[in-house]
């Protein structure tokens, strides 16, 4: 199959959605949990976070465009605080129906049966089932107006992860966790290690 830009532009909503989004290939399946100002929690499924630097501490996060209701952009851009909750495979269908389109006010918490919890006097709920719970604090964003869609720029407050996670260099083992990863809208997986390899030198 070869398929230029005005190939893929032709090509049905629905099939060109699932095929680029696929096409990006695997990412970080992440629950956002966020507070409206009315202390009304929510919860959804993103697979759009990017590492954007260590010092400080950065991480970007995709939001499509707010033409719609959009409540975990709100409520980001309202009370400057969510979590990125990383959680086990075995919780995937879970994960999967916070993507669902509940009314305003309806926690996605309650509807999936995950466990909203707080952690040092952080506003914002995490998942209390997640392996990996991570604080942020709302920086900027920026809108990408090819598409409408907003960057979202977030400093990391707090990470609650379990001491086994992390190896004695730093890094951050979560194939061993079997942390959920993502392709596409829909399909979910869990990674395997191929190896590890030195800093690279010429």
């Amino acid at each position: 199959m070869r398929i230029d830009k005005s190939e893929i532009e032709q090509l049905e909503q629905r099939y060109r959605t699932a095929f680029i989004n696929s096409l990006a290939g695997f990412r970080q399946a992440v629950l956002i949990g966020t507070r409206s100002v009315d202390k009304k929690t929510n919860l959804a499924i993103f697979n759009s976070l990017i590492h954007l630097g260590a010092n400080p501490a950065l991480f970007g996060l995709m939001s499509r465009p707010d033409s719609v209701q959009r409540d975990t952009l709100q409520n980001i851009l309202e009370t400057k605080e969510y979590t990125l909750n990383f959680i086990q495979a075995t919780h995937y269908k879970k994960a999967h129906q916070t993507s669902a389109r509940y009314e305003k006010g309806i926690s996605e918490f309650e509807k999936v049966e995950f466990t909203p919890v707080y952690l040092s006097g952080f506003g914002a709920p995490f998942v209390g089932e997640a392996v990996v719970k991570i604080a942020m604090k709302f920086e900027e964003s920026i809108p990408i107006t090819l598409n409408g869609t907003i960057l979202i720029v977030g400093s990391i407050r707090m990470v609650d992860i379990n001491d086994g996670m992390v190896g004695k260099d730093g890094f951050v083992n979560l194939s061993a966790a079997e942390v959920l990863i993502s392709q596409g809208l829909d399909a979910y997986f869990i990674s395997s290690e191929v190896g590890r390899l030195p800093y690279a030198k010429p």
